[in-house]
């Protein structure tokens, strides 16, 4: 066996593993293990490397960013349990209800609240196709136009901070979690926006697809209405600048304002009277399946990258993809085409242990800043919960939806916002100040390019800066 061939046996054997249907974490370090004995038996792999490996795994488990990854879910999983979910939406609902459309707006801007707030996509979809859904279909509106703002709206969780997906992307990447929350936040915006225009367009090329509330559906009105309004908005907005508020100031890193976060949840369900011994069990067992399962993928993954060290696998698929036509326009074409096909297949937990350490050497030598670079693999991961066959979104809706909407009725209500996400790929990498910062690679070091200064910076400078 040839050295050269190591690096592409290892990967499809990889590819095999997971197409038998074994679980990710022990595919990773079983397909790991099993060609560094090969490797050590064919003396392509040096046996001390594996010393490596104990150290790596203990530096997994005491990683201080990786711990906002409990404290997020736990405080998603408290407050979805205290009911904020269901107030949001009536009151929403009622304020925007005499509008065409109106319960359609209130669900994209609830959704995009409840994920500043959660972070937490199943319980954020879950929670509006409880409420939502039914009396969507109640007042006319259409199956599909009613499906795909749910779970659109829901999968907002992935990108709108304080997402669990930008933590691992920027562990992934060793970038701050903190500057890919900023870098987050305005291309989360234009996507909630983007959602809330379709949803316009939709009741002016089809008025009857998206009805406004009839008279009688308007329980709330006039003083009430204000009323209810202000009482159901506080304590979300006051968890959000405590959370979000405290990480963008540098008063605390995203660690300690997921902690804050946990302890914030808490006081809004005591307060809401929701607080029970069965609530905080429940919410503790589920952050802790959560939060072993991301373990174990990475320390699978940890296993399976070290051994395809070991082979020179980096340097080859650093290869294959520096050497691409059209320099980093191409490498940015193929390697989202490439994440948008595996998310038929892999979640974003998946693609993100065992991909995106193979993308990373290749973007920093091609010149492309971590943090625009993390945020645009975070958008695009985000299609993953709206495509068959895994989109999990859509595997939620079709849990708590009635059996008068079909399968195809949810799956084809997708597909519009799907392709709304990937115009905000495209949107990104066109002009990537939405990121709000880039960075380009020279020589001499990191040169850092204020695109307020310069609307036109971004990795697509000159040859003779990057």
């Amino acid at each position: 066996m040839s050295f050269a061939v190591m690096a592409p046996l290892m990967f499809a054997g990889l590819a095999i593993f997971l197409l038998l249907g074994y679980p990710v974490a022990f595919a990773l370090a079983a397909n790991g293990l099993l060609f560094a004995i090969i490797g050590i038996q064919s003396g392509f792999f040096d046996l001390t490397l594996m010393q490596a490996l104990p150290e790596r795994v203990y530096g997994i488990v005491t990683n201080p960013t990786l711990l906002a990854i409990p404290f997020f879910t736990f405080m998603g999983l408290v407050l979805e349990r205290s009911g904020m979910a269901e107030e949001l939406l009536d009151t929403v609902g009622q304020l925007f209800g005499r509008v065409r459309g109106g319960l359609a707006f209130a669900v994209v801007l609830v959704g995009a609240l409840l994920a500043a707030t959660t972070g937490v996509m199943a319980a954020t979809v879950i929670a509006m196709g409880l409420i939502s859904l039914p009396i969507m279909l109640r007042y006319g509106y259409d199956k599909r136009l009613a499906s795909g703002v749910i779970t659109a709206s829901g999968t907002l969780a992935q990108i709108v901070p304080p997402s669990i997906v930008l933590i691992v992307l920027a562990d992934q990447l060793g970038a701050s979690v903190g500057d890919m929350y900023a870098g987050a936040l305005a291309p989360a915006l234009v996507l909630a926006g983007m959602y809330l225009c379709y949803v316009f367009g939709v009741t002016l090329v089809k008025p009857a697809a998206a009805p406004a509330l009839p008279e009688k559906a308007r329980t709330l009105r006039g003083t009430a209405l204000a009323r209810r309004v202000v009482v159901s908005l506080i304590p979300p907005l006051v968890l959000i600048f405590l959370v979000l508020g405290t990480i963008f100031l540098g008063i605390a890193t995203p660690t300690e304002g997921g902690a804050l976060g946990a302890a914030g949840a808490l006081v809004l369900a005591a307060l809401r009277r929701c607080l029970t011994l069965d609530v905080a069990k429940q919410a503790m067992d589920s952050t802790a399946r959560l939060t072993s399962f991301v373990i174990f993928i990475l320390i699978g993954s940890t296993v399976f990258s070290l051994v395809f060290r070991g082979v020179d696998g980096d340097l080859w698929v650093e290869g294959l993809l520096t050497q691409l036509p059209g320099g980093a326009i191409g490498f940015l074409i193929v390697v989202n085409l490439l994440v948008f096909a595996l998310a038929f297949f892999l979640d974003f937990f998946e693609i993100a242990f065992i991909v995106v350490p193979l993308l990373a050497p290749a973007a920093v030598a091609l010149g492309i800043d971590p943090i625009w670079f993390g945020v645009l693999l975070g958008i695009n991961m985000q299609t993953s919960f709206l495509h068959p066959p895994f989109g999990f979104a859509l595997f939620y809706l079709r849990s708590v939806a009635p059996k008068s909407i079909a399968t195809s009725d949810i799956y084809w209500g997708a597909v519009p916002f799907v392709g709304l996400q990937v115009l905000m790929v495209a949107m990104v990498i066109i002009f990537p100040e939405i990121v709000g910062h880039a960075s380009i690679t020279t020589e001499s070091g990191i040169v850092e390019v204020p695109v307020e200064s310069d609307p036109g910076a971004g990795y697509l400078l000159p040859p003779e800066w990057r």
